[in-house]
This record gives C-alpha cells, structure tokens and sequence, in this order.
C-alpha cells in the first residue's frame, strides 16, 4: 500500500490545491468560500477565509511561480488573489458567462488561465497591464454541451478539454502580444485563437477529466461509462486506446506531473500522469486506480492504490486478447480496446465515498514526483508517496 497521511478538513470538499511551498493548503468546504490552512507544529490551522463568491466554489489554483490563486463559482465569476501584506485581495475577471464555471488551471507559464464553463463555453483569460485588470476571450460555438475539466500542453498554447456531449478537443488559445511564436511552441504558434486542432469522438457518454502526459505527446481523458481513453500523436491522425474496467466510473486522471478536473454538479472525476507511462484515475470507487503502459505501449489497469498487488499476468494477457478480438471484429477504428476483467471489490478505502480532486505535490527542483494528494465529498485530502512501490517503480 503506498504512504499516505490523511487529514479531515470538513464534512465535504469541493476542490483544492497546494501553495508553492506546500506549507499551506486553500479548498473549498462545498459552500462559497475558500478556507486556507497552515501547518503549523504538525497541525494544520486555518489561517484565512476567502469570501467572494456567492454560490459554491467549483474550482481553484495555486500558481507556482506567482504565488496567486484563481477561483471560479457557480456564481458565474472567476477571482484572482493576490497576497498583499496579511490579506488576500481579490481582483474580479469579467467572464461574460450565463451559466457556472466549472473548472479553472493556470497555464504552465502563469500568464494565463482556462475557465470551462456551463455555457459551452471555454474563458481564456489574461492579464491586461494598460487598464491594470484581467480580461478574457472566447471559445465560443465548439462544445455542445457543458465543459467539464480543461488541460494544458506544455508548450502554453494547445488546450484540452472534455465535455459532457462525450467530445474530447483540442484548441489553440494564441494571444498576440501574450505569446510568442518560440521555438518552444514549434507550430502551434501559427495557428489562431480558437482554432480547433483536434476532436476525439472516443466516448459515447459524458467526458470527465483530462490530461497531458509530462511531454505532451500523450493525453488521457475518462467518460461516465468506466473507460478510459489515451491518444497519442494528438493531430490530425491521432491514435487512440480504449481501457474498460468493471469497477464504478472515473472522475479524473492523473500523472503527478500534470493533472486533470471534472466536474458534474459538484462532483469530479479526474485522472493524472505520474508519468510517461503511469496514470493515476479517481472517482465514484473512492480509492485511487492505477494504469500503466508496458514496453509495447499497451495501457492496462494495474491495480487499487489501497490494495496489495495485483497478479499482472491476467491484465497483460487480457490486453492482448482484447486488441486481437478487436482487430478480428474490425474495432481497431479507433485505436485499441484493453477490456480488463477485474473481478468486483467492496468499494471504499482511505476515502469514504467519491474523490473529486487530485493534484501533484511536487517540490521545487525535483525532476520526478511520486507524490500527489486527493480530495472527496468526505471531506478528507488524503497525501499518497509512491516512492517505495516496487511493483511501480518499472513505470516511474
């Protein structure tokens, strides 16, 4: 089992996210405020209260380099916090929205940040020095329904989003006199504000969270029907793998270097890279779960993070079965379908009823993090370390 530390903050968390130094900890309690709390002397006080919004807070970042966290609400509204002195001062983004945010992340450079939103609608906003304020332009007409979560590649231009008309898609938010057309950004700087690059049609259902893999070659994204989907060469002919498991659905992925949101009403599935070939999943099975891709780059289920090891041999061997029964009956379309047959579990563990939250907590300077920290309507963040998992660390 991998080491944890649990601390119970309140009866039930909407989101939350870590301060640089991670010496300080903002969530929501699943009203309108945002509660920061300290380490101090091994215990953790509650140093500010963050009042603002007027409906329930769905999302929040800490950014790295800024040391400012962004919040976005129910209520339509998205605040930038700024610490000056003692206090957090906050500054209002005007999104021109009719329906909630949903879910926010600041961009790796930190002179951006993603809002999805109720409205079909992505807010891509920035800091604007001539009026001294925050401003946001659109992407509008894309999504047919609600946008659930929101990712960004490394290079700071291309933006993943998920949403519930089952529609992974990729877009290019280039803002003149914002970016630069660097060689960092290769061709995604020649493309325009908007400009839709990608559309996976993998899903046939809700899509949740989303993420980039630390390279930006790779992103995975899950869906309300307990699958999850990687894609590699993300373009114009990407190709794809299907991963079904029998357990309940995903709300988010993850690779602790890069993590995803998503959200329905206030609950979200996520996922993350731990790495290149490691992705963390949690959701409605409130215990994290692990997928790993072996050397040919065929992505299968590994195991519950609160459970022993798994025996490998059955989830490797039912991965090959299912590429060559999928190729025989012509589902190769859209990639590779990896139905791993796991025999049903009594659900819960650390957690005690659904994870909707999962971020990295990695320190300055390290160049691979095992760690990340998740969040749930039980009101516990829970710090997982993988750092001595033997069966894992092939995949690190």
């Amino acid at each position: 089992m991998a080491t944890i530390a649990v601390h119970q903050f309140a009866q039930c968390i909407t989101c939350h996210a870590w301060s640089p130094d991670h010496s300080m900890i903002a969530f929501c309690p699943n009203n309108n405020e945002v509660h920061i709390h300290k380490l101090v002397e091994d215990k953790w006080e509650r140093i500010h209260v963050l009042q603002k919004h007027d409906q329930i807070v769905s999302g929040i970042d800490w950014s790295i380099r800024s040391n400012r966290i962004v919040t976005v609400s129910h209520d339509r509204n998205s605040y930038v916090w700024n610490k000056e002195g003692p206090d957090w001062m906050p500054t209002l983004v005007i999104l021109r929205l009719n329906r909630a945010a949903l879910c926010v992340q600041w961009s790796p450079r930190e002179n951006k940040f993603a809002v999805g939103s109720g409205a079909k609608t992505v807010c891509i906003c920035y800091y604007e020095q001539e009026n001294n304020w925050w401003v946001s332009k659109l992407i509008r007409k894309r999504h047919d329904s609600s946008v659930t979560s929101v990712a960004w590649h490394p290079n700071n231009i291309l933006l993943a989003t998920t949403s519930t008309d089952g529609k992974c898609r990729v877009f290019s938010t280039f803002i003149k006199g914002v970016d630069t057309r660097d060689s960092g950004t290769s061709s995604a700087g020649d493309t325009k504000f908007g400009e839709q690059i990608v559309q996976l049609d993998l899903s046939f259902c809700w899509a949740f969270g989303v993420k980039w893999s630390p390279s930006g070659n790779a992103l995975a994204y899950v869906g309300h029907n307990s699958m999850i989907y990687f894609v590699d060469e993300v373009g114009p002919a990407p190709s794809a793998q299907t991963v079904a498991f029998r357990d309940l659905p995903l709300r988010d992925v993850a690779i602790i270097l890069i993590y995803i949101d998503i959200y329905i009403t206030h609950v979200r599935l996520q996922v993350l890279f731990v790495s290149e070939r490691m992705v963390i999943g949690v959701g409605f099975d409130c215990n994290p779960m692990v997928f790993a891709a072996d050397e040919r780059g065929l992505w299968c289920f590994l195991r519950f993070l609160g459970e022993r090891k798994r025996s490998p041999s059955g989830a490797k061997y039912g991965s090959q079965f299912s590429e060559a029964f999928g190729k025989l009956y012509g589902q190769s379309k859209h990639g590779i379908s990896n139905d791993v047959g796991e025999a049903s579990r009594s659900r819960g563990g650390i957690h005690e009823n659904c994870i909707n939250c999962i971020v990295p907590v990695k320190k300055e300077g390290e160049s691979t993090n095992t760690r990340f920290s998740t969040s749930g309507l039980d009101g516990k963040v829970v710090t997982w370390d993988l750092e001595n998992q033997e069966d894992l660390s092939e995949y690190l």
